[in-house]
């Protein structure tokens, strides 16, 4: 199974540093280095750095480029200028999550960066492709000659900035630049999935080796893993692809309508979203906190007078705040904050209550 995975062009690097490799989404990735309560801890205090070369980088140009993002795109791209980033979903006809995605609008005249999940690349590019007639287009899935390293926590901008020679401090919060760096091409942006300050670093797979040998030579940046990434998105109530966004799962379900922009003139999926916008949902993604120091983990049931009303999408008893919370996916009736109900784990009932999903302020630079 292990020769049929794909390996990130930092994988010896990884190996190396003596990391836990698992697969995922079709690569071996490092899933802790020290360990995940380590990692997601200097992300929290100092720094650490991730490789997420994984992530899919697909570009779309043409005449017709901005006009084609807008129809695929739910958030609203239109006269965005160059160097601004938005978050947002493609979605199918009935509401569902094709996936959520970062759009760049490149300095290049019509070009535009969509940044998509690891596990969607194939998927995504047949999907985009298969939208584009009536529209003069180019796509290119340039994801295998991409690599991206992820640097995230308070300390960041002053490492990166003293390590790499690079000035970043002029970067607002989802915004980028396209710089020359050792005589390579190199986009840098400031958005980030831990809650924590930080930037991306997008460039050639010899370039990002680079970055990331010259990081590490700096004592406060820790190498982290996937595991780490995932409790600190959690904790800040970010979604993560495939448990609270879904084909099944819209972005108002998940509470992510304020990415959603109805006064668009059209994108596909909006008659859906706009129904389920006007008229109210069946379900809901919420957070819940047990009463007890028990995991709630993905796909546990949510039982509340007697039945289950809904699943666990994701849970954890955080690092950052010593609780024992997750979100689900439940029934509106019981969506309500402070409504209380059970998880069920392995055969008993944990007493929880409904909550913000929102476990840690995020301390993002606006």
């Amino acid at each position: 199974m292990e020769e049929n995975l794909k390996k990130t062009c930092l994988y010896d690097k990884h190996v190396a540093l003596g990391a836990k490799m698992s697969p995922f989404a079709g690569f071996m990735m490092p899933i802790e280095y020290s360990s995940i309560i380590d990692e997601h801890t200097a992300v929290r205090t100092t720094v650490g750095m991730f490789d997420v070369s994984h992530m899919g980088e697909i570009f779309v140009s043409g005449p017709d480029a901005e006009r084609f993002v807008n129809h695929i795109f739910t958030n609203d791209v239109k006269g965005l200028e160059a160097g601004k980033v938005l978050y947002g979903m493609m979605l199918y006809p009935d509401g569902g999550v094709v996936d959520d995605l970062l759009v760049y609008r490149m300095t290049a005249e019509n070009t535009w960066l969509l940044v998509v999940n690891a596990s969607n690349i194939d998927k995504d590019v047949e999907w985009i492709c298969g939208q584009t007639e009536g529209f003069d287009v180019k796509i290119d899935n340039a994801s295998e000659r991409w690599g991206q390293i992820a640097l995230q926590g308070p300390k960041a901008e002053e490492i990166a900035e003293r390590v790499l020679d690079m000035e970043l401090s002029d970067l607002a919060f989802y915004t980028f630049k396209e710089i020359t760096w050792y005589d390579a091409p190199l986009i840098a942006s400031r958005t980030g999935y831990t809650g924590e300050d930080g930037f991306e670093f997008y460039a050639a797979p010899e370039v990002i080796v680079r970055l990331w040998d010259i990081l590490l030579t700096d004592a406060h940046v820790k190498p982290c893993g996937l595991g780490c990434r995932d409790t600190l998105r959690f904790e800040a109530g970010l979604p993560l692809y495939g448990h609270e966004l879904s084909p099944e799962i819209s972005p108002i379900e998940s509470g992510l309508g304020m990415f959603v922009k109805m006064d668009k003139e059209e994108f596909i999926g909006k008659e859906a979203v706009l129904k389920q916008k006007t008229e109210g949902t069946t379900k809901k993604v919420v957070g819940i906190e047990l009463k007890e120091k028990a995991i709630p983990r993905a796909g546990y049931e949510v039982i509340a007078d007697g039945r289950t009303v809904g699943v666990v999408t994701t849970g954890y008893h955080t690092i950052s705040t010593d609780r024992s919370v997750c979100t689900a996916l439940v029934e509106k009736a019981y969506s309500a904050l402070d409504t209380e109900v059970e998880i069920k784990i392995r055969k008993k009932l944990f007493k929880a209550v409904v909550c913000k999903k929102r476990f840690y302020d995020k301390k993002y630079k606006k």
